[in-house]
């Protein structure tokens, strides 16, 4: 029996996740508050790991010249039809372009023109020389003197003080084989959203051949769902429109050359369906269910230096499209690039999912705070607007470290050691100790009497090919009954049995059970949303075929928590600014 050695840490701030929120939040707390010690676990090497490892050719969210942060915050909500927290919305938009100047000064590449102005792409896109965006900003974090950075530590739950308060986290560090239990006095948490619950475009070895990371596993909302953390419309569910093959983005094409979505008629046909994120996946679906797909975004035609500026941008970012145009002879001037969905994933970069929060990004559990993909109610975020979310979240924790300081201070001078001078017990000292962590990690290293039936990857498959069929995947054309999706959570909770079972030779296999009871966990979760919203909002992101239409009754936010197990879904009207709150300036 292989037992992990305890490394215990301490921190005032602990940041779960070194992407593009939790390495903002990190860089903000060494600017604002250098006496407060922050501790950064990382899943991967901070250099290339979150979603921009590969690196990004534009900054999807900025506040142009002529525009204002409504005019993004109106965007983000049509897009979503509504079901969108405005003043989150709000908050987030009004300091998109002050973290891009702050990037920028760090060393990122932002193209200007022959005046010294930002290149724009659309009116609220900004091209860039992306692909070192990620060692610039890890190169930032590690850099600054009061922030540390432990890597290769897959975290897998919260520590909970006696009172409900965050009280730091626990995790495996991968490479020295160790259990690592972490105090803190505030927690916030960046790990990203959830990629692979549901079977992807491509089987077997090209499996990881995806649109969001394959390693965000949803970790983030499990353990803040474990912890009694409060989440929201997981059943916007995103489905992103991408590149046949590659799964490389549209938006470059789309946006970069004016190439418009044509079928294999060559008739244009966006226009009967709608230009949201959503009626754009929905009307691919479409017209391919209609006999008129393949579907493509139509370039044939245009120049060899639109072709050459293709090429370069997709080399920032996706370079298999660029790979696989000059592998086959078949560049975007010659030929027409085919387009699909990918599988869904429940992300809140991108849609409102993921924890319910407050002003200052403050989850519902006290101490416990949430920034970029992770948190809800703030869609069409992206690298920017992760930036933003993070910064907020680190003020909000740095605010909430010097609370719970000064309370500790009263704490101490009011309360005076017993006659033996035994001093009483802190409330904020985490419930879980090291060693019944370690027990825990133990048990899963220890072989059962009898091999488990299934393997990690078994389970896995399982689970995908039960939401593909059953909850609306790529399968079903993103299509979903209530009936199937009874089946869906019936499938599921059999699969969390079975997972119980599992047992790990070393650190790795123990991330890899860890990682698909997350995935369970979220699984479990997102068929609840999906059931209770008895509607159809957005076309293909959730298609309700038993509540084809849109339903006035349900523009509400969809919530849930997990109570005792079982998910517990509340209902929450929209919050809407008025209208002398909305900025018109920028920040």
């Amino acid at each position: 029996m292989i037992i992990l050695k305890i490394v215990e840490k301490f921190a005032d701030v602990l940041i779960i996740g070194g992407g593009a929120a939790g390495c903002y939040a990190a860089l903000t707390l060494a600017r604002i508050a250098p006496d407060v010690h922050v501790l950064l676990l990382e899943k991967a090497g901070l250099k290339r790991s979150g979603c921009l490892a590969a690196g990004v050719n534009a900054l999807n969210a900025y506040i142009t010249p002529g525009h204002v942060p409504q005019d993004y915050v109106d965007y983000a909500s049509k897009d979503a039809d509504g079901i969108v927290r405005e003043d989150l919305l709000l908050q987030m938009s009004e300091g998109l372009n002050e973290v891009t100047r702050d990037v920028e000064k760090l060393g990122l590449v932002i193209l200007k023109d022959k005046d010294g102005s930002y290149v724009s792409r659309g009116w609220r896109n900004l091209k860039i020389n992306g692909e070192n965006i990620k060692p610039i900003l890890a190169k930032a974090v590690k850099a600054a003197e009061n922030v540390d950075v432990l890597e290769h530590v897959d975290v897998v739950d919260l520590l909970k003080g006696a009172d409900g308060h965050a009280a730091g986290a626990w995790g495996v560090a991968l490479r020295e084989e160790a259990v690592v239990y972490v105090r803190a006095s505030a927690v916030i948490c960046a790990t990203g959203g959830a990629a692979g619950l549901y079977r992807p475009n491509h089987p077997g070895e090209a499996r990881h051949c995806v649109w969001y990371p394959p390693f965000n596993t949803g970790a983030g909302y499990a353990m803040g769902l474990r912890a009694g953390a409060e989440m929201t419309s997981f059943e916007m569910r995103f489905i992103a429109l991408r590149c046949k093959d590659t799964i490389a983005p549209t938006g470059t094409l789309a946006q970069g050359v004016g190439a418009p979505q044509v079928n294999a008629r060559g008739e244009k046909y966006q226009h009967k369906y709608g230009n949201t994120t959503s009626e754009r996946l929905y009307a691919v679906v479409s017209e391919n269910l209609a006999g008129r797909g393949p579907c493509y975004l139509e370039t044939k035609g245009i120049s060899e230096a639109q072709e050459d500026a293709l090429e370069k941008a997709y080399l920032n970012m996706a370079p298999a499209q660029t790979m696989k145009w000059r592998e086959t002879g078949l560049g975007p001037r010659i030929a027409d690039v085919e387009v699909e969905g990918t599988e869904p994933y429940v992300v809140g970069g991108h849609t409102a999912s993921g924890y319910w929060v407050d002003s200052e990004r403050m989850t519902t559990v006290s101490g416990l705070f949430a920034a970029g993909d992770v948190a809800g109610g703030c869609p069409q975020k992206y690298v920017t607007g992760a930036f933003v979310e993070g910064k907020i979240a680190a003020e909000g924790a740095a605010k909430y470290v010097e609370r719970a300081k000064a309370e500790t201070e009263q704490r101490t001078n009011a309360t005076a050691a017993d006659s033996e001078g035994n001093a009483q017990a802190s409330s904020s000292a985490p419930v879980q100790t090291p060693d019944e962590i370690a027990a825990r990690v133990a048990d899963l290293l220890t072989p059962g009497s009898e091999p488990p039936l299934f393997t990690v990857d078994a389970l896995e498959e399982a689970m995908q090919q039960t939401m593909d069929e059953y909850a609306g995947g790529i399968g079903a054309h993103y299509r979903y009954t209530e009936r199937q999706l009874d089946l869906a959570a019936k499938h599921i909770d059999r699969i969390t049995r079975l997972s119980g079972d599992l047992r790990a030779g070393d650190a790795y296999g123990l991330l890899k059970i860890f990682e698909l009871q997350e995935r369970l966990l979220v699984c479990k979760v997102l068929i609840e949303h999906l059931k209770a919203r008895k509607e159809t909002r957005w076309h293909s992101f959730a298609e309700n075929l038993d509540y084809p239409e849109k339903d006035a009754a349900f523009e509400k936010y969809v919530n849930s928590r997990l109570v005792d197990g079982k998910v517990e879904i509340i209902l929450k009207n929209l919050v809407h600014l008025p209208r002398s709150q909305r900025s018109m300036s920028l920040s």
